[in-house]
């Protein structure tokens, strides 16, 4: 227990033989229990665990590896169907450090948030991340801002994260996504129900000689930025229509419809100027008109869009 609230750690875990007794070894005393999801391993993940002596680490197998977004839903519903007041999820890389466990209660024991994330880019520790997963984590959390609504919200992708049991109970999992992904879409899900978010700042543990992260960041991109495309219109809907109509769909409408149609003719007036043929004054005037206006319905988007979510 912390401050009377039963806690929760859910450990994702897929092929984690090297770090996983690491990772078990540094749980606090506070924790009520560990549900560990083995995600098909095809190592001695599960092997290991199971010779552990640790009466609170409840191991559940998969067997199949189904993603790691899944392997947290079924941690999230153990966690609901035994009334945790808090659940914990961190990675079975050793990548977190179990020590700044607290960070992530306080706010939620407050009353401050419903859900806490890790957020690398405000500590000292950011230096220690290798280049590529810095500028991969920038894109992907500019990207997520847009698909879940949490504008203030950055490093979306960082998996050290706590939720209250109300926020727990407020999301349908078996609807939301399983694997890769899965931050931005659980972050969305929390959004149409108005669940605050709070980023707490986290160090990030880096083993010299471990494969620690299995995410290759230019394919983690290119396979997630589709559903994050989906999921910001599924916000929309969600939220701006089916619950609560609010005017800033129609100017994300416009300016989607606006914006790519003055581009349009821009680009084709400027073949027509490559290729010699003759240019209408009215249609350069046109298409300047439809990309300004489009850009105008955007901004104002954005804008309205960020209000609301505040």
């Amino acid at each position: 227990m912390y401050k009377e609230n039963k806690i929760f750690l859910i450990i994702p875990a897929y092929n984690e033989e090297k770090l996983i007794v690491d990772t078990l070894s540094g749980v606090p005393d506070f924790v009520d229990k560990i549900v560990l999801i083995d995600d098909g391993s095809t190592d001695k993940t599960a092997e290991i665990v199971g010779k552990i002596q640790n009466n609170k680490i409840n191991l559940v197998q998969h067997t199949d590896n189904k993603g790691i977004g899944a392997a947290i839903i079924t941690g999230y519903k153990i966690a609901i169907s035994e009334e945790a007041d808090i659940a914990v999820v961190v990675g079975g890389d050793n990548q977190m450090d179990l020590k700044e466990m607290a960070n992530f209660l306080e706010p939620i024991i407050k009353g401050d948030a419903d859900y806490t994330k890790g957020n690398r880019f405000l500590t000292p520790s950011l230096k220690e991340m290798p280049s590529h997963r810095l500028i991969g984590n920038s894109m992907l959390s500019l990207l997520s801002k847009l698909s879940t609504g949490y504008w203030k919200i950055f490093d979306s992708n960082d998996g050290y994260t706590a939720i209250s049991k109300k926020a727990l109970k407020s999301v349908d999992w078996d609807q939301a996504w399983r694997g890769y992904g899965y931050n931005a879409d659980f972050l969305a899900r929390l959004n149409i129900f108005n669940i605050k978010v709070k980023d707490i700042p986290r160090r990030a543990i880096y083993i010299r000689g471990e494969r620690q992260s299995q995410i290759r960041v230019g394919r983690y991109i290119w396979k997630v930025a589709p559903h994050l495309t989906r999921l910001f219109f599924w916000r929309l809907k969600e939220k701006y229509i089916l619950r609560d109509f609010h005017p800033l769909v129609l100017f994300y409408l416009f300016g989607i419809i606006i914006l790519p149609l003055g581009v349009g003719i821009g680009l084709f007036l400027l073949w027509s100027k490559i290729i010699g043929g003759a240019i209408a004054g009215s249609t350069a005037v046109l298409a300047a008109l439809l990309i300004i206006t489009g850009l105008q319905f955007l901004l104002f988007a954005l804008f309205f869009d960020m209000e609301a979510n505040k």
